[in-house]
């Protein structure tokens, strides 16, 4: 089992209160506009943009 990542704040709203879901696994609850969302890391970037 994995660690899920924390977010700091809704992507939706802006708003900071935050409750782990259920389901999906490793999905968060804002409490202030009650949607449901999920972080995933999609990889990361080698290299650097000049």
């Amino acid at each position: 089992m994995t660690e899920r990542a924390v977010p700091f704040y809704c992507p939706y709203c802006g708003d900071e209160d935050l409750r782990p879901e259920a389901e999906p696994q490793g999905a968060w609850r804002c409490e202030s506009c009650r949607r449901v969302f999920s972080v995933k890391l999609v990889g990361v970037a080698v290299g650097g943009r000049q």
